[in-house]
């Protein structure tokens, strides 16, 4: 249920019975040869399911986020620390605001976790009346879980991320790519060097059937952090 299929009427009727939502924040990135908007894609559409069962809306996807390191890559467009903040603290207020007390911060790039964590932290400080909670979906427990049991380390823009018809919208090597360190502080152009086609290692698909089970951890821990809110 996002609101992009809501008006503000259905939105009020909602409010009168539940008052949990959920707020994606992404990226616009370079993913390989993945989908730049996969930071995006793929948490909402775990939200989507999750928010089925759940009932939840899901207020529209934040789809920047802190991404200097990717702005040698054509199509990555990152925004200053500062301004992410800002932009997701005005968010959160207006949702606040308007009777939303119990709000899941859906985080699809690890970018932005340096900065949502704190960010969340003084948000509840400030305002008791309402919870904020971080979700994270490739770090959860049972989504990492998976990977181990499939055998297969999980890298940004490499098969972790390569869902079919969702985030796959190019054809996809085969085989593996040996895992490369980005040196913290290195330049746009040096992360470029350094990653040439942007996967940071690792195989590059995994069977289907592991994915499915990938998103469905990743779906069932959203669920489970829902009904607790």
């Amino acid at each position: 249920m996002q609101f992009a299929a809501m008006n503000w009427m259905q939105v009020e009727a909602y409010l009168q019975r539940d008052d949990r939502v959920v707020v994606i924040t992404g990226a616009c990135e370079q993913h390989a040869y993945l989908s730049l908007l996969a930071d995006i894609r793929a948490p909402l559409a775990i939200a989507e399911a999750a928010c089925e069962q759940e009932n939840v809306p899901i207020a529209p996807p934040l789809p920047y986020g802190i991404s200097p390191y990717f702005v040698a890559y054509p199509g990555t467009i990152s925004l200053s620390p500062e301004t992410f903040a800002a932009v997701v603290r005005e968010v959160l207020a207006n949702l606040r605001r308007q009777g939303f007390k119990r709000i899941l911060v859906s985080n699809g790039h690890g970018g932005n976790t340096g900065v949502l964590g704190p960010l969340i932290s003084e948000e509840n400080t400030a305002h008791p009346e309402a919870r904020i909670v971080l979700f994270e979906w490739w770090r959860h427990p049972a989504v990492n879980a998976v990977a181990e049991a499939v055998g297969l380390a999980q890298y940004h823009a490499n098969w972790s991320e390569n869902f079919p018809a969702l985030t796959r919208i190019a054809p996809v090597p085969d085989g593996q790519k040996t895992p490369v360190l980005l040196s913290p502080g290195a330049s746009a152009a040096a992360a470029r060097d350094v990653l040439g086609d942007g996967c940071f290692g690792g195989a590059y698909q995994a069977p289907d059937e592991a994915l499915d089970q990938f998103f469905a951890a990743a779906v069932g821990a959203m669920v489970k952090v829902l009904h607790s809110l």
